[in-house]
């Protein structure tokens, strides 16, 4: 803990002392935390896109996998999905929108910390030459 002193919280503890259904964080958490929401809510910031788009933008993600996480995030109130003429699309709901601002700090965190600059390249840890 920062100074040493294990009394630093105690009079001004604001977090619930069990992270359970009521707590605010761990709610939030539930949703963005699944593998490849935070990437989907990215995506979607710029406006709809199609099934097919968000597979090409997500490498790696299994098309299962990819409906799974829409359909839940549908289900959330995340997003929207949206189909007209043998075309679906998905776009974010004011729910989802509201979702921004972390995906923003997550960007200024990964340019801040986890640039290749620091010795981090996605998925990998690299250790600089001695």
């Amino acid at each position: 803990m920062a100074g040493g002193d294990g009394d630093y919280n105690v009079g001004m503890r604001t977090m619930r002392p069990v992270h359970d259904e009521e707590c605010s964080v761990a709610c939030t958490a539930d949703i963005i935390g699944s593998k490849w929401t935070a990437i989907i809510v990215h995506d979607l910031s710029e406006g709809a896109r199609r099934f097919s788009e968000l597979e090409r933008s997500c490498p790696g993600i299994s098309p299962r996998t990819l409906s799974e996480r829409l359909r839940a995030l549908e289900e959330e109130g995340i997003l929207v999905r949206r189909s007209a003429a043998r075309r679906v699309e998905y776009e974010l709901s004011e729910k989802g929108a509201a979702l921004l601002p972390i995906i923003d700090e997550m960007r200024r965190f990964g340019h801040e910390w986890l640039v290749p600059e620091h010795g981090h390249t996605h998925g990998k840890t690299v250790v600089p030459a001695a």
